[in-house]
């Protein structure tokens, strides 16, 4: 059975010109503006990266990478990379990054497991970042006013958008709010997590979502987080666990929560080895990249990823991704989508 949103009375604002125009626009415009907000700098990244030294992201331990045989490394096993969230990392000690700096990559990934709808497709694309920062800014305060920095970006760019094509009217709220999933769930008790989303994004119009990661008061998380990136067990200073989250909008095209970026500030030694046994993980602590963080290599930082394909689509209100972006997807889907308008690439 389908598994697509079907919006009544959807037509596209632009046609497939137009949409490929403002892919350009908004792609260009947006990452010029995140990196003079968090002073990055752009670097070149990996498409894969080889299996074993635990640099690939694992999102919620079950997502298989896509694997081959490398034939002049004897056929040592290469994974094509679901995001950069360690490489970033290591990348920021090799190029010796100083604190209040960071850079930025396009990171372009296949999830060969991602269930296929209006917003998850087999291909991602994504604006990764990672800055270097303070022991003292690995604090919920430091989070939010970086959080406010990105979101600046993304209203400016939707002003961009407004102004080259008037027929997309703005719709981003001034200011984003700010909420725990744990005051999320004692909010709205009786929803799910992806229910709670809609109900604080409809009335507020963006949020961002901390403590992503950590088990809430009814046994349960928000959403999955790997173990080994993001701090979402350490107690902040609001006495709530978590110093990461998500950016959410509200998206009146879908009438639902849309995700534009996951994020926060990273495990440090002790928050690592923490994070690995709560998840029954430590025999990663022998793994390349987390000898490097527990032996003192890698710099304190923060950072995430910001989906190109999912800030194009909010900002010229396409109802599917695959309108945005060229992916493969089922048949049915495909015929389903043309009989509601939605022209998939």
């Amino acid at each position: 059975m389908s598994k697509i949103i079907r919006p009544e009375h959807y037509k596209s604002l632009l046609d497939k010109h137009q949409t490929e125009q403002g892919i350009k626009l908004i792609k260009e415009f947006f990452q010029q503006n995140l990196a003079t907000e968090l002073r990055l700098t752009r670097v070149t990244a990996p498409l894969f990266v080889l299996k074993g030294l635990g640099i690939n992201d694992d999102l919620n331990g079950v997502e298989r990478p896509v694997t081959f045989p490398i034939k002049d490394l004897g056929d040592a096993k290469a994974e094509v990379v679901h995001s950069l969230a360690k490489w970033k990392r290591l990348t920021l000690a090799e190029y010796h990054i100083e604190p209040g700096y960071g850079i930025y990559t396009d990171m372009n990934a296949i999830r060969a497991d991602e269930e296929l709808d209006n917003l998850h497709s087999l291909y991602v694309d994504q604006w990764d970042w990672e800055a270097v920062i303070t022991p003292e800014q690995r604090k919920i305060a430091f989070l939010e006013d970086v959080v406010r920095r990105i979101y600046a970006a993304i209203r400016r760019t939707e002003y961009l958008t407004y102004e080259s094509f008037p027929q997309i009217k703005p719709c981003l709220p001034e200011e984003i709010h700010f909420i725990h999933a744990q005051d999320l769930l004692d909010l709205y008790p009786d929803k799910t997590p992806k229910e709670r989303e809609d109900a604080i994004c409809r009335k507020y119009g963006a949020v961002f979502v901390e403590g992503i990661g950590g088990k809430l008061s009814d046994g349960k998380k928000h959403d999955g987080r790997a173990p080994d990136y993001d701090d979402w067990s350490t107690i902040a200073e609001n006495g709530k666990q978590g110093l990461n989250g998500d950016i959410l909008v509200w998206y009146p095209t879908l009438n639902r929560a849309f995700e534009l970026s996951s994020m926060g500030i990273r495990v440090d030694k002790e928050s690592l080895l923490r994070q690995l046994k709560i998840e029954g993980k430590e025999d990663r602590e022998k793994l390349y990249f987390h000898q490097q963080l527990l032996n003192g290599k890698l710099p304190l930082s923060i950072g995430g990823g910001i989906g190109q394909s999912r800030l194009c689509m909010l900002m010229l209100r396409k109802a599917h991704i695959g309108e945005i972006q060229a992916s493969i997807w089922p048949d049915d889907m495909r015929r389903e989508c043309h009989e509601l308008g939605m022209k998939l690439i």
